[in-house]
């Protein structure tokens, strides 16, 4: 499988993003409930899970499920961690998840994370929460108004030492 990094601009030193352009995610209707993985569980995974701890501190609906495609942080070739987008019908609004692989975060040390959305439409990062100092694993932005709009979740990891981030965007979602 060839890997094809999306080109992303940093707007501000707080790693806010733009994916400069992105492909067009899987069409059709949303997966009916009976259908999206059951969450009974409120712990933490690689797919998301709006139960978490953590999903629950940023404000993530719990009907929250995985919309387009994931993108991966790289770092000197490899991947590091997986950026995804989260949409609630109940509460009619987007997410932005950033996930860090074991492989990185047991020997990374610290690091700075950065997650959120981008609108197409407002040409702006929304709902995004940064992280300085971390060795998380999970991380949400907050839920943003944009269920109208054409998104894409956004999200950049910085290991201490490193000059700029690595940064990576889930696909373009209309």
């Amino acid at each position: 499988m060839r890997y094809t990094k999306p080109a992303l601009a940093a707007l501000t030193c707080t790693l806010a993003l733009i994916p400069a352009g992105a492909a067009y995610a899987g069409t059709g209707p949303a997966p009916a409930p009976s259908e999206r993985t059951a969450r009974h569980s409120t712990a933490p995974s690689a797919a998301g899970n709006p139960a978490s701890a953590e999903a629950r501190a940023a404000g993530v609906c719990s009907d929250a499920y995985q919309i387009g495609s994931t993108g991966y942080v790289v770092r000197a070739g490899e991947r590091i961690a997986s950026v995804k987008q989260f949409y609630s019908p109940n509460c009619q609004e987007n997410y932005g998840y950033l996930w860090v692989w074991d492989a990185f975060r047991n020997t990374a040390g610290d690091y700075d994370v950065s997650t959120a959305v981008y609108s197409y439409s407002q040409d702006e990062v929304l709902g995004g929460r940064s992280w300085t100092n971390s060795t998380a694993q999970e991380f949400w932005s907050t839920g943003t108004d944009t269920a109208s709009e054409c998104t894409a979740a956004v999200g950049a990891v910085r290991k201490a030492g490193d000059p700029l981030a690595n940064q990576a965007a889930g696909s373009k979602r209309c």
